[in-house]
């Protein structure tokens, strides 16, 4: 299973907030597994956190900001996009004012000093968000949509529309998340030369300077107006280009609106606060969108949470006599009928469940029910399919129990059913020492949970 991740060691960066105009300066720090990306001011006595979560979105004007109690940060976009780019699950991010830098509009300066500070692997699991159905958001009047789809990686695409002879209408897609650094990361924030004016009367971008974003000029313009303009943002002189662009900045990419819109996505859909696997289709996204779409998602895991993962009970990987080849343990006593996927640090199997059993003859005869150890001890046979897994020469190992722990019985389990047995490592394998935890599942249900550790011995 793919590990968690954070920083090998803490770094800053200094800036100014484009809405704002104030310098800070931010510091990305490492944090333990499952810490999640939290910000921190620490400018405000107690120096509040506020978790990195669509709930905690207050505002989506021109950026993302979020907020709890006296804890509020602004324009986190880009340095969500960043994180998630990177895949990077656990960092405190101090800021000493309310706004993420701007630098130079784009997510590139925050992947490279992320890159610098190094990252490390945790012992933890990533904790993926895994698609299992086609989820829709939908602003009819706007002409805005967003959906996910199941996919066994996460990819995205995005098409933008602003209804303008200059930029037409323009896509741009992200296949793997490892493409982010080359493909999209570079690519700056944007607006129309006639947002300007608004933005600077509703006293935001008082940290723009031309030098951060694209402009886009989509009507006729008088020279007398781009000289104001020139004074306001300490210009010696300000021209359209021939493509309809501001001559502050060189275009990185032909379509790098579209581009910078994605980035926008994959920043925003951070806060969902789990690494995805699906495929996610934007068309005319902007933050408001995005994260009520984030919003979904996340009522979506929730409602996921204590569900049963989709499992393929039409393959086989080991078959009974396979298993007892692997096992000691036969019948009554093998709980295990098929193991149907197994990876390197994972196993499923299953066991099905029937009235001729020899136990039932005793245990609740009237009303019977498989009994809870022996549920157990399944879930162990499995487990130690895996940790035989391990060795070179497993018919030269038993697997001895060591300890159980953090076990949970939430749903009985009758004749007609099949139990499926999920198990992972809890730590790596070491020294023939296996630290498993697993869960049970009838059809939707979880049915009993565990942790398990054993000790692979040779025989002698």
């Amino acid at each position: 299973m793919d590990k968690q991740n954070t920083l090998d060691k803490e770094i800053s960066l200094e800036g100014v907030g484009l809405h704002t105009g104030q310098i800070v300066k931010l510091t990305f720090k490492p944090a333990a597994e499952d810490h999640g990306i939290v910000f921190q001011r620490i400018d405000i006595e107690g120096q509040p956190k506020v978790q990195a979560v669509a709930e905690n979105v207050t505002e989506v004007q021109r950026g993302t900001t979020i907020e709890k109690k006296a804890a509020k940060v602004n324009t986190i976009e880009h340095v969500m996009a960043s994180l998630v780019a990177l895949q990077i699950d656990n960092c405190l991010i101090e800021l000493n004012g309310q706004e993420v830098p701007i630098m130079d509009g784009s997510a590139k300066p925050f992947i490279d000093l992320l890159k610098k500070a190094g990252i490390k692997q945790q012992e933890k699991a990533r904790k993926y968000y895994v698609v299992q159905e086609t989820i829709v958001y939908k602003d009819e009047a706007r002409g805005v949509e967003l959906m996910i789809v199941p996919d066994d990686k996460y990819s995205l695409t995005a098409m933008i529309d602003f209804n303008s002879p200059v930029l037409g209408t323009q896509h741009a897609s992200l296949d793997k998340l490892e493409d982010f650094e080359e493909n999209i990361a570079s690519s700056r924030t944007f607006c129309f030369l006639h947002e300007l004016e608004q933005l600077l009367n509703n006293n935001l971008i008082k940290g723009g300077d031309l030098s951060n974003a694209i402009v886009v000029v989509d009507k006729v313009v008088q020279q007398s107006e781009l000289d104001t303009l020139a004074k306001l943002f300490n210009r010696t002189h300000i021209e359209v280009k021939q493509e309809g662009i501001l001559n502050n900045v060189e275009l990185r990419h032909q379509n790098e609106p579209a581009r910078h819109k994605l980035l926008d996505v994959v920043g925003d859909l951070g806060l969902v606060g789990a690494p995805i696997k699906g495929k996610v289709f934007a068309k005319k996204p902007g933050h408001a969108a995005n994260v009520e779409f984030a919003k979904l998602i996340r009522k979506k895991m929730e409602a996921e949470k204590d569900a049963a993962p989709r499992f393929d009970l039409t393959k086989t990987v080991y078959d009974i006599n396979k298993i007892m080849e692997l096992l000691p343990h036969r019948p009554p006593f093998l709980f295990v009928d098929r193991i149907i996927a197994m990876g390197k640090e994972t196993i499923v199997g299953c066991k099905n469940v029937t009235m001729n059993e020899t136990f039932f003859q005793g245990h609740f005869p009237g009303q019977p029910i498989f009994p809870g150890v022996l549920q157990l001890e399944a879930m162990a046979q499995a487990g130690g399919i895996l940790a035989l897994s391990q060795v070179p020469d497993p018919e030269n190992y038993l697997t001895y129990f060591m300890k159980i722990d953090k076990v949970k019985f939430r749903h009985p389990v009758v004749p007609g059913d099949t139990i499926i047995f999920s198990l992972h490592f809890v730590s790596p394998f070491r020294r023939g020492i296996v630290h498993m935890g697993g869960y049970a599942y009838v059809g939707d249900k979880i049915v009993m949970e565990a942790e398990m550790m054993a000790q692979l011995a040779k025989v002698k």
